[in-house]
């Protein structure tokens, strides 16, 4: 019974709310933190709130592992909790001192906490095979603009096409939309028809590529919204905790009065 009341409590609604709550004064506390003026003048006061909100996600996380047991870990979301604060839990003295700097990291139970953001983050990761065919897509492409650009541009001079190194990086430049037309305009003085290469590979590389990672996206998102949310482990666990005592208690209740 008491499993089952903590369960209760740490899946309600309030408790949820106060740990949100909790989430985002200490991001804010994080970053008052870099604020060498607010930390001069509320530097204990920062530091009192910090410790105080990771004992809250300690006792937090404390409570669900007492609830659900090994089972809580049959739940990614709350593997993704349990390693963020396990990191802010690592002394940050000597070597381990670049640690500190990850305790911001405590920002991202949000995502964790919150529904809608859960949904974005599924969808991203359900995106990924598709997003690494198109990287692959784009790699071929950039390689084989920077064969062509090597030999149409490699005699002018310029630095940028001496070599397929630097003409890939300079094709890599050009396909985020970072100063294309300058590149452009230097190379037209001496080839005029540079322009022709330029938007082609623009046209292909850039917007049609931009189009096809959006696509992608969407794609993965349609299909989380559509699919039916799938119920937590720790809820599932919850359930099966409350029956197991509402038998207990039937089973009590049909033993003989002595």
């Amino acid at each position: 019974m008491a499993r089952a009341r903590i369960g209760q409590l740490v899946e309600s609604d309030r408790f949820q709310m106060f740990v949100l709550g909790v989430i985002v004064v200490n991001a804010i506390t994080l970053g008052a933190e870099t604020s060498t003026v607010l930390h001069a003048n509320f530097g204990p006061l920062l530091t009192m709130v910090d410790r105080l909100a990771l004992a809250i996600f300690t006792l937090e996380l404390g409570a669900r592992l007492y609830a659900f047991g090994w089972r809580f870990f049959k739940d990614p979301w709350n593997v993704f909790d349990f390693v963020i604060v396990a990191i802010a839990l690592i002394p940050a003295a000597g070597p381990l001192s670049v640690l500190r700097s990850l305790r911001i990291l405590r920002a991202l139970r949000l995502v964790a906490m919150v529904p809608s953001m859960r949904r974005v983050v599924t969808a991203l990761v359900r995106s990924i095979p598709g997003l690494l065919s198109l990287c692959g897509l784009l790699a071929l492409l950039v390689y084989i603009g920077g064969v062509v650009a090597s030999n149409l541009f490699g005699d002018t001079g310029d630095p940028r096409f001496t070599g397929l190194g630097p003409t890939l990086l300079t094709l890599f430049q050009i396909t985020t939309g970072d100063g294309w037309s300058d590149v452009m305009r230097d190379l037209m003085e001496q080839k005029p028809l540079a322009w022709i290469f330029f938007l082609v590979y623009l046209m292909v590389g850039t917007f049609t590529m931009l189009n096809l990672f959006i696509a992608v996206v969407c794609s993965a998102m349609q299909e989380e919204i559509t699919l039916p949310a799938p119920r937590s482990a720790s809820h599932d666990d919850l359930l099966l905790q409350e029956v197991r005592a509402l038998r207990e208690e039937v089973r009590a209740m049909k033993q003989p009065v002595q």
